[in-house]
């Protein structure tokens, strides 16, 4: 097995500490069963995530590894393989690795040192969840060079699978057009996504006219509302809202724009799929993982540098003025 479109038919025992319409998974089970597997599922619908976990480790002791001819752990692997790879190596495994713990936690959110107890128990449980794994999948080309050289994993046991939109509800459509030129940005305001770069680009462009921003996301107390005569702020919207207000966007901000984190360098940010199914020019971070799907000979695709306010203000910019062009 070389990707998850090599596993067919099959009996698979699918095992995830997420709920079971988080895209991620729904997208794995699709792929599964459309491959002719035999799929049985061990999740948990409850929202509390401890309660999930014990659901989770509660079904999977109890499960008897001879019904099935391998298993696959979706999402947070470091929280099942550990602790069950005793009774799930009798067979094949597979992972969703899409996210590193270690990674996750000392160098993006920076909670831990690499090197103190917590850091080094984090790359340890990383290393022991790939240790098990007879394949894994991740979200980017990037992302798997990483984890494997950084874990000591195989190459050729990683492979790459792309996030994917949900088109139910992020689909085109037609919008009334804009008195101001419209930029839109959506996020859970995570360091990597670099929020004070867009933040201080549209301080750069306050005084611009015919011009809007329009922020979705919780800023918190770590970051300062800024420009806010050309920008409407939204702590959060449903996901049906925040595709209404994508498709009034004339520009999207897809990211990452943080500059230092290098995981914001490996991986393609999931509103690009979103921005992309929905047919929005957007604006992405210049990084090796957002050119393996996406190229400036696409149309409606910029890149800009991460970590600069000054270069991404004059982007947008940039775009306006071509839009205002062709529209006149």
């Amino acid at each position: 097995m070389k990707n998850i479109n090599d596993i067919r038919n099959k009996r698979i025992l699918y095992i995830a500490t997420k709920n079971a319409d988080y895209l991620r998974i729904t997208q794995e089970l699709r792929i599964l069963r459309e491959n002719g597997n035999t799929v049985t599922e061990i999740v948990s619908p409850e929202k509390s995530y401890p309660k999930r976990l014990l659901y989770v480790w509660k079904e999977l002791f109890k499960a008897k590894m001879k019904n099935f001819d391998m298993s696959f752990i979706g999402f947070a692997p470091q929280l099942v393989l550990p602790l069950f790879g005793w009774k799930l190596k009798k067979k094949p495994v597979a992972v969703d690795f899409f996210i590193s713990m270690y990674d996750t936690m000392c160098f993006d959110r920076k909670k831990f040192k690499p090197g103190s107890l917590i850091g080094r128990l984090l790359k340890r449980i990383d290393r022991r969840t790939l240790k098990y794994a007879d394949m894994s999948v991740c979200d980017t080309k990037a992302h798997g060079r990483y984890f494997c050289e950084e874990f000591s994993y195989p190459q050729e046991k990683m492979s790459v699978l792309y996030l994917e939109a949900d088109t139910s509800i992020y689909y085109p459509r037609e919008m009334p057009k804009n008195k101001d030129f419209t930029v839109l940005y959506f996020g859970s305001v995570l360091p990597l996504q670099g929020v004070p770069v867009i933040l201080d680009a549209i301080e750069l462009l306050e005084n611009e006219k015919n011009l809007k921003f329009i922020f979705v996301g919780p800023l918190g107390d770590n970051n300062i509302r800024k420009g806010e005569k050309i920008t409407e702020y939204i702590d959060w919207l449903s996901q049906e809202k925040l595709a209404e207000k994508i498709a009034q966007a004339d520009l999207c901000l897809a990211g990452h724009f943080h500059g230092e984190i290098m995981k914001a360098k490996r991986t393609i940010p999931g509103k690009a799929y979103i921005y992309r199914a929905m047919n929005k020019p957007m604006i992405l971070g210049d990084n090796d993982a957002t050119h393996e799907l996406y190229s400036e000979s696409d149309e409606g695709i910029y890149f800009v540098e991460m970590g600069n306010p000054r270069k991404l203000a004059d982007l947008i910019l940039s775009i306006k003025e071509k839009h205002n062009e062709k529209n006149s």
